[in-house]
């Protein structure tokens, strides 16, 4: 029988604590322990993408990465988007934003995912001085590790353009 961790990590930039079995993901830590439901399981094989978070603000299946492994390391959920220093309307980030008023999910199950790896690639975008719209292929290459079932993924597509074009008129960063 094999030992409970602590586990100490960053979570949306609060320290929290758990202890969990060895086996458990950080989904389930995150999901279960923490209550932060916004991070959706789908295949619990790292196909899907529901499940992307920010690990040390790279995107992460969290369903692949063991609770344990995640120790000392800053993770950002879907949650944490909104509590983005404060920024955005109605508590929302401009990314969140974006995908509401380009109406990018039908059944939202994908959403979570799809926003964090859209924050991910626009953070990356403007890190690397890029400041030209993204087109419709580069989109759809940075969302292609996501799948929908819903949305034919067009609408996701205006969606990322939106938050791209909203975070342009505002202060230029992610």
């Amino acid at each position: 029988m094999t030992a409970d961790i602590p586990v100490e990590l960053e979570v949306n930039g609060a320290p929290r604590r758990a202890t969990v079995e060895p086996r458990r993901t950080l989904a389930e830590l995150l999901r279960e322990d923490l209550g932060l439901t916004g991070t959706h399981l789908g295949c619990e094989h790292g196909v899907c993408g529901a499940c992307t978070v920010l690990l040390d603000g790279e995107p992460a299946r969290s369903c692949l990465v063991l609770a344990v492994q995640a120790r000392g390391r800053s993770v950002t959920t879907v949650e944490g988007l909104a509590h983005d220093a404060g920024r955005g309307v109605e508590g929302m980030h401009e990314v969140q934003r974006g995908f509401l008023e380009a109406i990018s999910f039908q059944c939202g199950f994908c959403t979570p995912g799809f926003l964090m790896t859209t924050y991910a690639f626009l953070q990356e975008r403007a890190a690397n001085g890029v400041t030209a719209p993204p087109t419709d292929t580069e989109v759809r290459e940075a969302i292609s590790a996501n799948l929908c079932r819903c949305t034919g993924y067009q609408s996701i597509v205006e969606g990322v353009q939106r938050a791209a074009a909203l975070l342009h008129d505002g202060t230029g960063a992610v």
